[in-house]
């Protein structure tokens, strides 16, 4: 029998946390709820979740700070769920290292739409014992390898959301081409995800803050249009 996977719910509203937990084990996940940052934090370590849907209005330690420390330490994938629909909230969401964020109120058949578009995401491929050149993109100083989904830049492990790997990995498979958001939108993401382009600039910004700017490469934006992985000839 295939291991259930395990969903963390945050949220400080029990009613809104047991409706979750209903929605995710009809679809045969398994739940743990809890209501607020600190145990959210315990939690991760004793629960093992596959992924965690993180309110951002809790007691105490809120969504911002539990997400920015979870970020610190590990690349759980995160949905941040949020009655707040300004740009700004779901902005900030993103740049802590959220994956996905909806806002309250929510259709349930769009939120397991988006917990299992996310996990799709984040699975990796079985390891093998050799590299297929297409799972794998090396430059000067960086090899991406979407097989097990690691980053090595400079000799150093690089910890990535699978998001922003995939990002990078789709851009350098492409060096000099340059693809515009709605394409980056539409191929990261995918077209279930309901977002807007800002959601692209904020995954590059926090590529570029990672990598920063090499001699002989960088993710370069063409002004008007999006984005590039420029090879520098």
């Amino acid at each position: 029998m295939a291991t259930k996977q395990k969903i963390l719910i945050v949220d400080d509203d029990e009613n809104i946390a047991e409706l979750i937990s209903l929605y995710l084990t009809k679809e045969c996940f398994e739940t743990m709820m809890v209501h607020d940052g600190e145990s959210a934090l315990t939690a991760i370590d004793s629960f093992g979740p596959d992924l965690m849907l993180l309110d951002i209005m809790l007691p105490g330690m809120d969504g911002y700070q539990v997400c920015r420390e979870v970020r610190n330490r590990s690349s759980l994938p995160i949905i941040m769920l949020s009655a707040k629909g300004e740009v700004f909230d779901k902005v900030l969401g993103l740049e802590l290292g959220a994956d996905d964020y909806m806002e309250k109120p929510f259709d349930s058949k769009e939120l397991v739409a988006r917990v299992k578009a996310v996990l799709r995401r984040f699975k990796t491929a079985p390891a093998e014992t050799t590299t297929d050149d297409s799972e794998c993109v090396e430059y000067t100083d960086l090899k991406v390898n979407r097989t097990d989904y690691s980053v090595i830049y400079k000799g150093k492990n690089i910890d990535m959301p699978p998001k922003e790997l995939e990002l990078l990995y789709f851009l350098a498979s492409s060096p000099n081409h340059v693809f515009t958001r709605e394409q980056l939108l539409d191929q990261i993401w995918g077209y279930e995800y309901v977002g807007d382009t800002r959601t692209v600039d904020v995954h590059v910004k926090r590529l570029r803050e990672k990598l920063g700017d090499h001699e002989e490469w960088k993710i370069s934006t063409t002004w008007g249009i999006g984005y590039k992985f420029e090879v520098r000839r």
